[in-house]
């Protein structure tokens, strides 16, 4: 069964986004290219942040001398500060059709987990860019930023509609080619993927940039048994392919589910943490708020 669609209303909630401007969002460095922000660059300019010396140049700015140096060596020296620009964030949301499914489709988590993210990321003068996909991945708009712009985030979600299948690697192979400023990329999906993690994790380890990754689930995910309509005999359908497999659902199949998922879980946080990225788990079927709070311990995630 497809959920209906979150409405803009629904999702454009005042007192749901005043409340996430508690949180902050940051990465270890920015590419240059950005805008005067807050966010740690590798660019050499501007700033507060010292960062090192070189010898002086004609034509530099005589209030970066440093004269304690001149007196010592005889030789002149400028002082180089570390420029702290924008930070760029890459948002890749699976609107395959099984997102949209269920009685708590993980879609409507997976939009309002984007929008807060979005406010966070607005809200510091940092931007955006978003990278639906289902079968493929699309560019809906490469480049947002400024506060005034989190309503039209808000109606570009609110319209997205249950599409095709699921290429989650080949959708992040895409985003890696596109060679964007390197900033951070969330992807918001379930991973599954008909061509399993053994093309995700290859696909995710493509991307230059630091990476959150948001697994949406459900209950059931790890327990079928706490469907109750999985028992005895039955017929399970692929939501995406509409393909039919017939089972016999025994405990012992379940316990083989259930270690098999387990064993996803864990292949997809080792990998996270090795890369030095971060994996939030985010229950479709409980408030969004509250486990964001997890997430931003201490009111600040950093990546």
């Amino acid at each position: 069964m497809i959920a209906p669609q979150l409405s803009f209303d629904a999702l454009f909630d005042p007192d749901f986004l005043a409340r996430v401007q508690q949180f902050a969002l940051s990465v270890t460095r920015v590419d240059k290219g950005g805008r005067l922000a807050e966010q740690a660059s590798n660019a050499r300019g501007q700033g507060v942040d010292f960062a090192d010396f070189r010898p002086y140049i004609a034509g530099d700015d005589l209030r970066t001398i440093d004269w304690n140096i001149y007196r010592r060596l005889g030789r002149l020296f400028v002082r180089v500060f570390e420029e702290r620009q924008s930070m760029p964030v890459y948002f890749l949301i699976d609107i395959s059709r099984s997102m949209f499914t269920g009685e708590s489709p993980r879609i409507h988590a997976g939009l309002r987990v984007s929008l807060a993210l979005a406010a966070i990321v607005l809200g510091q003068q940092d931007s955006i860019g978003l990278f639906p996909f289902s079968d493929a991945m699309t560019i809906q708009a490469r480049h947002l930023s400024g506060k005034g712009n989190l309503v039209r985030v808000a109606r570009y979600l609110a319209e997205y509609a249950p599409a095709a299948g699921t290429s989650l690697s080949g959708s992040i192979e895409t985003l890696a080619a596109m060679r964007l400023r390197r900033g951070l990329v969330v992807i918001v999906s379930d991973f599954f993927d008909s061509d399993g993690l053994d093309q995700v994790l290859p696909a995710l380890s493509l991307l230059p940039h630091r990476t959150l990754l948001v697994q949406l689930v459900r209950p059931e995910d790890g327990d079928p048994s706490r469907n109750p309509a999985l028992a005895g005999e039955v017929a399970v359908e692929d939501s995406e392919t509409g393909a039919q497999v017939e089972l016999t659902i025994t405990p012992d199949l379940l316990d083989r589910y259930r270690e098999a998922y387990a064993a996803f879980n864990d292949r997809l946080l080792s990998h996270a943490l090795a890369q030095g990225a971060a994996l939030a788990r985010i229950d479709a079927t409980r408030d969004v708020l509250e486990q964001l709070g997890t997430l931003f311990q201490g009111g600040r995630l950093s990546l």
